[in-house]
């Protein structure tokens, strides 16, 4: 009589905007995150989503070569000119407007991209993706203006299965937030997990019973804002007037006009300011800033753009803001070369710069809660992940409405890879966890 086959590993991937997860279901139900290590960094159980192609001569030809994460953001600054900082890929899956780019002389989908960066991703922690069976996360609603979900759910498996997995399930990424926070429980109860993402944030309401071990999806409701959104709030607001936003220039000596302000959405929105490094956008600027009523702040414009410092800047506004979390005020401090940037942020300006998002997370979670058929008393536990999750006028709004007694945190960055690791991939499949309502 035969022996029954090994089982073979599972792995949870969360795949994010922002920062990448990958976890490993143990033999005896555990979890186990994986460790990220590039060389002049410290160890870390997150990954940027960050894809860095360049070329280098092998053999008299020219070949492409790539890094991820912080060794991404490395090679990009050893050669700036020459190399190509891949970033956001996730906001881009349901766009149908994307479907190709042209990096270093070869036409490459954004299905190519994203599966450079995953088999990297997997090289990184030793793992053969043709070895595995992988559990992937997906938001409930893509990023983007008019996202196409079932069309980003598409390139998301395409990308994974051009990284080398044969065994792709997707799961909704609350939900597998879900299934971690619920191991705590003993007891049947109705559970709304809150995961706020780099680009996206989703709302699930569940129902879980430990003695059976499933979860039962009730509800979803998802917006295409998340961390990044907070981000933009402050470039906008302290940034962008810093580089000449309020500014007016003329024609011809004509009547004051407002200078441009796609640049300053672009500024604010940190996948698209590498694009604004063109030669006819730089001379754009440039020509603005002739007739320009501050024309210093055009020029520290195109000296941000022109020399790449979007991702200092993105550090800095990511350190301001994540100081704001615990304090009452923070200074947002940024110089390049002319540029210097010094500003006090207080907690309560950044909060009424926030109101609006917070209203769309207040809105997508009564939907959810509509969706399900239920009322706030009917919600047991309250599970909030993801680094959002931290920030106080986030928590405050859950508090309002369910009580701090019910809300819970914890593991903010790899519930949703610990949870997709942790679903068996016949309900990872099923229709429920992969379909919003």
């Amino acid at each position: 009589m035969s022996s029954a086959p090994t089982p073979r590993p599972r792995v949870g991937i969360d795949f994010g905007t922002t920062n990448s997860v990958v976890v490993i279901a143990t033999p005896d139900g555990n979890t186990s995150t994986t460790r990220f290590a590039f060389p002049g960094h410290a160890d870390s159980e997150t990954c940027r989503t960050l894809l860095c192609l360049w070329q280098e001569e092998q053999r008299g030809r020219l070949a492409v070569h790539q890094a991820i994460g912080a060794a991404a953001i490395d090679a990009y600054l050893d050669d700036p000119a020459e190399s190509r900082l891949i970033m956001s890929m996730k906001s881009y899956l349901a766009q149908t407007s994307f479907r190709e780019t042209r990096l270093l002389g070869r036409r490459l989908t954004l299905e190519n991209l994203v599966g450079f960066f995953v088999a990297e991703l997997m090289r990184a922690v030793g793992i053969d993706p043709a070895d595995v069976d992988a559990t992937v996360g997906r938001p409930v609603r893509f990023a983007g203006e008019a996202p196409d979900d079932a069309f980003g759910e598409q390139r998301l498996r395409a990308g994974f299965a051009e990284a080398g997995f044969r065994s792709i399930a997707v799961a909704l990424e609350p939900e597998a937030a879900g299934w971690r926070f619920a191991r705590r429980l003993d007891a049947p109860a109705t559970i709304l997990v809150g995961d706020f993402g780099g680009g996206t944030s989703d709302f699930s309401v569940l129902r879980f019973d430990p003695a059976i071990g499933r979860a039962v999806p009730l509800g979803h409701a998802g917006v295409g804002i998340a961390g990044d959104q907070f981000d933009y709030r402050i470039i906008d607001n302290v940034v962008s007037p810093e580089l000449g936003r309020d500014s007016t220039y003329r024609i011809m000596g004509g009547a004051p006009l407002p200078v441009p302000i796609e640049w300053y959405a672009s500024l604010a929105r940190w996948h698209r300011l590498s694009l604004m490094r063109t030669p006819a956008t730089l001379r754009a600027i440039g020509d603005v800033a002739r007739t320009a009523s501050q024309p210093d702040r055009l020029a520290a414009l195109a000296t941000l753009v022109a020399d790449q410092q979007g991702q200092a800047l993105y550090r800095a506004v990511g350190a301001a803001k994540a100081e704001l979390s615990h304090a009452d005020s923070t200074t947002l401090r940024f110089h390049h070369k002319d540029i210097h940037i010094e500003r006090t942020i207080t907690r309560a300006a950044f909060e009424d710069w926030i109101a609006p998002d917070l209203a769309q997370f207040d809105g997508a979670v009564t939907t959810a809660l509509e969706r399900a058929g239920l009322a706030e008393s009917d919600i047991d536990r309250v599970f909030l992940t993801g680094g959002t999750s931290f920030v106080p006028a986030v928590r405050a709004l859950f508090a309002a409405r369910f009580g701090n007694q019910r809300i819970d945190r914890g593991g903010e960055f790899v519930s949703v890879a610990e949870g997709l690791a942790l679903m068996q991939g016949d309900t990872a499949s099923q229709p429920n966890a992969t379909t919003p309502c």
